[in-house]
Formats: structure tokens, C-alpha cells, sequence
């Protein structure tokens, strides 16, 4: 890890939320590991000194960067997680999920499952926050789908964990096939598969 001292200097001369939103495309793409400092800087339109004066190192933008991408997908995930049964929280869930993943404003797939699965174990904390992400997301399914529960709402027996956590392996493994290449209808009939043997239990 470098240790460059950041740079004292003149007042910014940028859009900070701009050059973090260019700095998290290029983690998107090439991970944590593979974002070369090159690619960061360039990308940003920044030089090396304003990086550090402004982040304080790589790892530090690397977390502003996936905590503004994760704000906004746990966001998304709330929204949809509010529909008022648990079968249209799933389906809104896994459908939303699936037109993130392959929208063309962004990378295909996921800043949390690509950004850094494959981390040596010298930049294991990467890996650790990645996982803490996904983790709350996991979180606010299970919360979401207990409710339903309490609520009548799952039929007896069904585990709302483990429900939670099925949906979850879904959507991360449509996220690794979308950065494949796996195009937004591909996904969409996979939801549609899911939902008709795994979910119609549950349906509302």
C-alpha cells in the first residue's frame, strides 16, 4: 500500500461527487486490486497529490466509493421490500435487482460482487466491507420476509432466513452472469423460473 503523504495545496479545483461516482466505475470494472492508481487518476481527471489530499489513500476512496453505490441499492431494495405481500416484495426485489444489474448507465453486474471477491489477504478489509454490504441487504430481506411471517403472510414452516438468504444467492448470481454478459431478458426469465417453483408458496 502506498505511503505517499497526501498533499497540502491549493483549494479543489473539482467536482468531488463527480470524480467519486468516475473513481467507482472504475473499481465497477476492474475491482479493487485492478484499479491501478493510473486508472483512478486518469479517470478522474485528478493527479496523484490531489487524490491523496482529497481520499487519503486507495483503500479510503475505494470505501466512499462503494458506501454512495451501496446507500443507493439498499434504497432500491427498501423500496421494493415495501410492497405489501411477501411474494410482491421478492418479485419486485429480484426483478429490480435484475434491471440494475444490466442497466447501460453503468458496468453490468455488481460493485459489491465484483469489487473485490478475489482480494489478496493484504487487502482482505476490502473484502470485508464488500461483505458487510451485501450482508445488510440480506438483513433487510429477512427482516422483511419474519414480517411476513408474523403477519400470516408465509405459510407455516417456511424459514424466513433462510428464504432471505435464497433470494440473496439469486440476485448475487445473476450479478456474476450479467458482468458475463448475460443480457436483462436472460435474467428476467430466471426470476420468472424462480418465482414459479421456488415462491408460489408464498404468493399473496
Amino acid at each position: 500500500m502506498s505511503t505517499e503523504t497526501p498533499a497540502v495545496g491549493r483549494p479543489r479545483a473539482f467536482d468531488e461527487e463527480a470524480v467519486l461516482a468516475r473513481a467507482t466505475e472504475v473499481f465497477w470494472r476492474h475491482g479493487y486490486e485492478g484499479a491501478s492508481l493510473s486508472a483512478l487518476t486518469g479517470a478522474m481527471g485528478i493527479n496523484r497529490p490531489s487524490l491523496y489530499a482529497t481520499f487519503g489513500s486507495k483503500e479510503q476512496l475505494f470505501r466512499r466509493a462503494f458506501a454512495r453505490y451501496h446507500e443507493d441499492k439498499v434504497a432500491n431494495a427498501r423500496t421494493a421490500l415495501a410492497q405489501p405481500t411477501a411474494y410482491g416484495a421478492i418479485e419486485a426485489f429480484l426483478r429490480s435487482s435484475a434491471d440494475g444489474l444490466t442497466a447501460g448507465d453503468h458496468p453490468a453486474g455488481c460493485l459489491s460482487i465484483q469489487g473485490g471477491l478475489a482480494c489478496s489477504p493484504e487487502n482482505g478489509r476490502i473484502s470485508e466491507v464488500l461483505a458487510a454490504g451485501r450482508a445488510e441487504t440480506e438483513a433487510a430481506l429477512e427482516e422483511r420476509m419474519s414480517r411476513a411471517a408474523a403477519e400470516g403472510d408465509l405459510p407455516d414452516g417456511v424459514d424466513a432466513r433462510a428464504l432471505a438468504r435464497f433470494v440473496m444467492t439469486l440476485s448475487e448470481g445473476h450479478a456474476v452472469h450479467a458482468a458475463a454478459g448475460a443480457s436483462r431478458e436472460e435474467l428476467q426469465a430466471s426470476v420468472d423460473i424462480a418465482l414459479r417453483v421456488v415462491m408460489s408458496p408464498v404468493r399473496g
